[in-house]
C-alpha cells in the first residue's frame, strides 16, 4: 500500500496507510513528550498498531530534530562569530559534542573585556566542534552511500580477508619455528597452556579496568554519539517483530538501525558458542579479546629479546578483526537488519556481529535491544551504550518494575559457596609461588568471605555440604548492615574486593583451572582435609554423566554447563554494596547446607532506574496494558526523583466496535452460591486441555487445541468446541495470540493474588508502607501493591483474545470481588467502560448466549 503523510497536531507523520484516529493521537502525544523532554506512560491495547505508532511518531520527531540541528549549525557556521542565541544557553537540539554553553557563569567582579574574550573563545571553540562534527557526518554518509551502491566492495573485502588469514597463518608458523629453535627451558615447570591460568599482577585499585575488547588499533572506531532512540522490549522475538515493522514503514529505507543482542545470540565462533552457558560464552569471548592484545605485546617483546623464553600464544578469535569489523559496522548501518540477518552478514564477512553491532552504535539513529541490557548499568557500559541526552522507549513495559528488581537481585547456594572455596583454595596452592602479594591478599579475603557466608548459614566450610544437616531451619531476613555484622565481614571493603574480581578476572582463571584439572587437585598435604569433598565436587563437573530424569527436548531450555561458582559469588558481593535501605538479604536454611542459600533482594527499583531518567532527554514507557499506572508513578518515577510535572500519561481505547466485546463480572453460580475463589474455598474441576508444565510441550498443546476448534466447523462433527485452561502469569498469558476462533471467550476464575506469605513480598510491602506516603481514603501502599500485582496479571491475560479490529470475544471475570469499584477501576479503559456486573448466573448466561449467537452469525 502506498505511503501516506498524515498530519496530527500540526506535525506531518509518514504512515504506510491511513491510521486510526487513536494512532494519530498517540503519535502527536509521543512527539510532544520527546520534544519537551518528558517521561511518558503510553497505553495502547494490542491490535491498535502500537509498534507502528511508536516508529512513525518517534522517527518523525528525530527527523525534525536533525533538521533543526542542521539549520542551527548552518547559521552558526555562516556567521562564525555570531553569539549563540544572543549569548543565551544553546538550543536543546545541539548534540552532546556541543554541550558546553557560552553562558557559563563568571567570577563576580571580572572585567567586561575578560568576559567578552572568554565568551568569544567559547563561541569559536563551538564553531570548530561543529565543523569537525559536520565533517565526520559527511564522511560517514559518503561511506555508507558508497557501500549502498557498490556491491563489489563486499567481494574486495572478502579477498582481503582471505589474504589476512593466509598472512596470519604464515606469521604463526614462523613464530612456532622460532620458538622450537630457542631451546630455552621454562622458568617453572608448568604444562603447555597453563600460563594463561595464572593471574596477572594486580597493580592498583585505581587503575583502569580490564580490556573491554577495544585495542589501540581499534580506537578510531569510536565516534561521537549522535542523538538517537533506544528502543527496548522484553524478548528477541518481540525485537525482531519491531525491526520488521521498521523495515515495512516509510522510514525503513533511510533509518540507520542497529540490533543489539547477547553474545549467545550473535556469536559466530562455533567453538565459543558451543559452550552453551551464557556466562561461559561471555567469559571465553572476553578472554580471547584479551589474548589478542597480550599476544601482540608478547610478540613485540620477543622481537626485542629473541633469546628470552618463548611462551605459547593464547588463542584469539579469528572473527575479531579490525578491517572486517569496519566493513561489518558500515554494512549494519546501510540497511535495516534484524538479529538473524546480522548473524548471516557476520558469517559472510568473517567478522563478529556482536562487536560489529556495538561499533555501529555511535552513528545509529535507532538502536534496538533487550531492555535487560539497557536497565543494568554494567551491561550498558560494556555494550557501549551512552544515554546522555538520548531518547529511550521501553515497550512491553507492564512488568518493568519486576524486571528491574529481578536483574539486580541474586542468590548463591551453600553448595556453590563450598565449591568456590575449595576450587579457589586449590588454585592458590597450585600457583602460590607465582602470584604477587596483592593477588594473594585478595584471594585470602575472598576465601575468608566464603567461609563466613557458610558459617552464617550454620555450616562448616571443611565438610561436605550434601551431608551437613543444619540445626536451624527456616527463612531469616536481614538488612544489609545486619547481615555484614552477623557474618563478621563488616571489616572488609567489599567495594575493593568487587573491583579486584572485575579487573583480575579471577573467576575466569578459576574456571579454566577447574576445566583443566577437575574440581579437586590432589595436593598431598591437603588431601586428608579435602577427601570429603572429592565425590561431591567431581559430581558437579561437566564430564560426569548421570541418567537424566527426563530427556531434554528441542525448544526446551537446556541446563547450562556449570560455570565457576565464584561467578555467582561475585554477583552476590556486588549486590552487598547496595545502600542499606534499598535491599535485604534472605538467609534460607533448608535442612542441608547444599540446599540452603543466601539471596539478595532489591527493594527499591527506582535506584538503578534513576540513572536512566536522569541522563536521558526523554523516556517513554509503553505497553498494551499498563493499568494500574500508580505503580510506575509512585514506585519507579517518584522514588527516582522525577517531578510529577514531567510525567505524561496517555491511554487510548480499542479499535474494535463497542458491540464486539462483552465483559462480564459474574458474582454467583447457577445454584445462587456466591463465587469467591479464595485459597480456602478452592475446588477445581477436571480439565480438557491444560497448560503443560514443560515449555517444550506448549506448542503441541496449542496445535491440538487449534485442530480441535477447526474440526468444530465440519459437517457432522461431534466436537462443539474446546476449552484451554491456563495459569494467570503462566506460559499462555503473554506473547501468544488467541485471535478469532482461537479465543472467543476468556474466563478468569478467581483473583490471582500473589503469595502474601512470601518473605520477599512481605518485605516489599513493609518497605513501601514505610517509604511511600498514604493518601487519604486510599489503601496502604503495601496493600495497594498486592492488589495491583493481581490486576496487572489479569489485564495481561484477558488481552490475549482481542487481536485486531474485526475480532470479537467475551470476557468473564468469575468472582464477586471483581464487582468492587476499586477493582473495576484497575481494568483497562476499553474493558472498564463496557463491563457489566451480573449478580446472578441466569442473566449472565443469557447475555453470553445472545452475544455469541449474534456474532457467530456475522462471522
Amino acid at each position: 500500500m502506498a505511503n501516506k503523510t498524515q498530519e496530527a497536531g500540526g506535525i506531518h507523520f509518514p504512515f504506510p496507510f491511513t491510521p486510526y484516529s487513536i494512532q494519530k493521537d498517540f503519535m502527536a502525544e509521543l512527539y510532544q513528550v520527546l520534544e519537551a523532554g518528558k517521561i511518558g506512560i503510553f497505553e495502547s491495547p494490542t491490535g491498535t498498531g502500537k509498534s507502528l505508532s511508536l516508529i512513525c511518531g518517534a522517527l518523525s520527531w528525530l527527523r525534525d530534530f536533525e533538521q533543526k540541528k542542521r539549520q542551527e549549525e548552518a547559521r552558526l557556521l555562516e556567521s562564525e562569530t555570531a553569539p549563540l542565541n544572543g549569548g543565551k544557553a544553546q538550543p536543546p537540539f545541539l548534540s552532546s559534542s556541543c554541550h558546553e554553553s557560552p553562558d557559563t557563569r563568571r567570577p563576580a567582579g571580572e572585567p567586561d573585556w575578560v568576559t567578552q574574550f572568554v565568551q568569544k573563545k567559547e563561541e569559536r571553540d563551538l564553531v570548530d566542534r561543529l565543523k569537525e562534527e559536520q565533517s565526520r557526518r559527511k564522511k560517514r554518509e559518503e561511506r555508507l552511500q558508497q557501500i549502498r551502491h557498490n556491491a563489489q566492495l563486499k567481494y574486495v573485502a572478502k579477498c582481503e580477508r582471505q589474504e589476512e588469514d593466509e598472512t596470519e597463518r604464515l606469521l604463526r608458523l614462523s613464530r612456532e619455528v622460532l620458538a622450537a629453535g630457542t631451546g630455552a627451558e621454562p622458568l617453572e615447570q608448568l604444562a603447555s597452556g597453563e600460563e594463561e591460568l595464572v593471574l596477572s599482577e594486580y597493580e592498583s585499585d585505581e587503575e583502569k579496568g580490564a580490556a573491554n575488547g577495544l585495542g589501540e588499533d581499534e580506537d578510531d572506531l569510536e565516534e561521537e554519539h549522535i542523538t538517537k532512540i533506544y528502543y527496548c522490549s522484553r524478548t528477541h522475538s518481540q525485537l525482531a517483530q519491531f525491526v520488521h515493522e521498521v523495515q515495512k514503514s516509510p522510514f525503513g529505507k533511510d533509518t540507520r538501525l542497529v540490533s543489539l543482542g547477547s553474545r549467545q545470540n550473535l556469536c559466530v565462533n562455533e567453538d565459543v558458542k558451543n559452550l552453551g552457558s551464557m556466562q561461559l560464552i561471555n567469559d571465553r569471548c572476553m578472554e580471547m579479546q584479551r589474548s589478542k592484545h597480550e599476544n601482540k605485546s608478547r610478540a613485540e617483546d620477543e622481537e626485542k629479546e629473541p633469546k628470552r623464553r618463548r611462551r605459547e600464544p593464547r588463542t584469539a578469535c579469528p572473527f575479531y578483526n579490525y578491517t572486517r569489523l569496519q566493513l561489518l559496522r558500515d554494512e549494519v548501518l546501510v540497511e535495516v537488519k534484524d538479529i538473524e540477518q546480522l548473524v548471516t552478514l557476520g558469517k559472510e564477512a568473517g567478522a563478529c556481529p556482536y562487536y560489529g553491532s556495538r561499533f555501529a552504535i555511535p552513528a545509529a539513529q535507532l538502536v534496538v535491544l533487550p531492555y535487560q541490557m539497557l536497565l543494568h548499568a554494567a551491561t550498558r557500559q560494556a555494550a557501549g551504550i551512552r544515554l546522555q541526552g538520548q531518547v529511550v522507549i521501553i515497550d512491553e513495559a507492564h512488568n518493568l518494575i519486576d524486571t528491574i528488581t529481578s536483574i539486580h537481585s541474586t542468590d548463591v547456594s551453600g553448595s556453590q559457596l563450598c565449591q568456590a572455596h575449595s576450587q579457589l583454595f586449590q588454585y592458590m596452592e597450585r600457583y602460590r609461588k607465582r602470584l604477587k602479594a596483592k593477588n594473594l591478599m585478595y584471594i585470602k579475603q575472598i576465601l575468608y568471605l566464603l567461609e563466613k557466608f557458610v558459617t552464617v548459614l550454620g555450616g562448616n566450610i571443611k565438610q561436605n555440604p550434601n551431608t551437613q544437616s543444619l540445626s536451624q531451619t527456616g527463612t531469616e531476613l536481614k538488612t544489609i548492615n545486619d547481615f555484614l555484622f552477623q557474618s563478621q565481614i563488616d571489616n572488609i571493603n567489599l567495594f575493593k574486593v568487587q573491583r579486584y574480581c572485575e579487573k583480575s578476572m579471577v573467576s575466569r582463571k578459576l574456571f579454566g583451572f577447574t576445566e583443566r584439572y577437575g574440581a579437586v587437585l590432589a595436593l598431598p598435604r591437603e588431601q586428608p582435609r579435602l577427601a570429603g569433598f572429592q565425590h561431591f565436587l567431581q559430581s558437579l563437573q561437566p564430564g560426569v554423566t548421570e541418567a537424566p530424569a527426563a530427556p531434554v527436548e528441542e525448544g526446551e531450555a537446556r541446563a547450562p554447563r556449570p560455570a565457576s561458582p565464584l561467578m555467582r559469588v561475585e554477583g552476590f558481593l556486588a549486590a552487598l554494596t547496595t545502600a542499606n535501605q534499598d535491599g535485604r538479604v534472605i538467609l534460607s536454611r533448608q535442612g542441608s547446607l547444599s540446599q540452603s542459600s543466601l539471596k539478595f533482594l532489591l527493594l527499591n527499583p527506582a535506584v538503578p532506574f534513576a540513572q536512566v531518567v536522569k541522563e536521558c532527554r526523554a523516556v517513554v514507557i509503553a505497553g498494551g496494558t499498563m493499568q494500574p499506572v500508580s505503580d510506575f508513578r509512585e514506585q519507579l518515577l517518584a522514588c527516582a526523583g522525577v517531578d510529577a510535572e514531567r510525567v505524561v500519561e496517555f491511554s487510548c481505547g480499542h479499535v474494535i466496535p463497542p458491540d464486539n466485546i462483552l465483559p462480564l463480572v459474574i458474582c454467583s453460580g447457577p445454584s445462587n452460591r456466591q463465587l469467591e475463589f479464595t485459597y480456602l474455598k478452592r475446588e477445581l474441576p477436571q480439565m480438557i486441555f491444560q497448560e503443560p508444565k514443560r515449555a517444550s510441550e506448549v506448542e503441541q498443546v496449542l496445535m491440538d487445541y487449534s485442530r480441535c476448534i477447526k474440526c468444530c466447523g465440519q459437517v457432522g462433527g461431534v466436537v462443539t468446541g474446546a476449552l484451554l485452561l491456563s495459569v494467570v502469569g503462566g506460559k499462555m498469558s503473554e506473547g501468544i495470540n488467541f485471535s478469532d476462533n482461537l479465543g472467543r471467550c476468556v474466563v478468569v476464575v478467581g483473583m490471582p493474588y500473589p503469595n502474601i506469605k512470601s518473605p520477599e513480598l512481605q518485605e516489599k510491602v513493609a518497605y513501601l508502607d514505610h517509604t511511600l506516603p498514604r493518601s487519604p481514603g486510599q489503601l496502604p501502599p503495601g496493600k495497594a501493591l498486592v492488589e495491583n500485582l493481581c490486576m496487572k496479571a489479569v489485564n495481561q491475560s484477558i488481552g490475549r483474545a482481542i487481536r485486531h479490529q474485526k475480532d470479537f470475544a467475551s470476557i468473564v471475570l468469575l468472582d464477586q470481588r471483581y464487582a468492587r469499584p476499586p477493582i473495576l477501576a484497575k481494568l483497562p479503559g476499553w474493558i472498564r467502560d463496557r463491563v457489566e456486573v451480573k449478580a446472578t448466573f441466569g442473566p449472565a448466561f443469557a447475555a453470553l448466549r445472545k452475544f455469541h449467537h449474534e456474532k457467530s452469525g456475522l462471522s
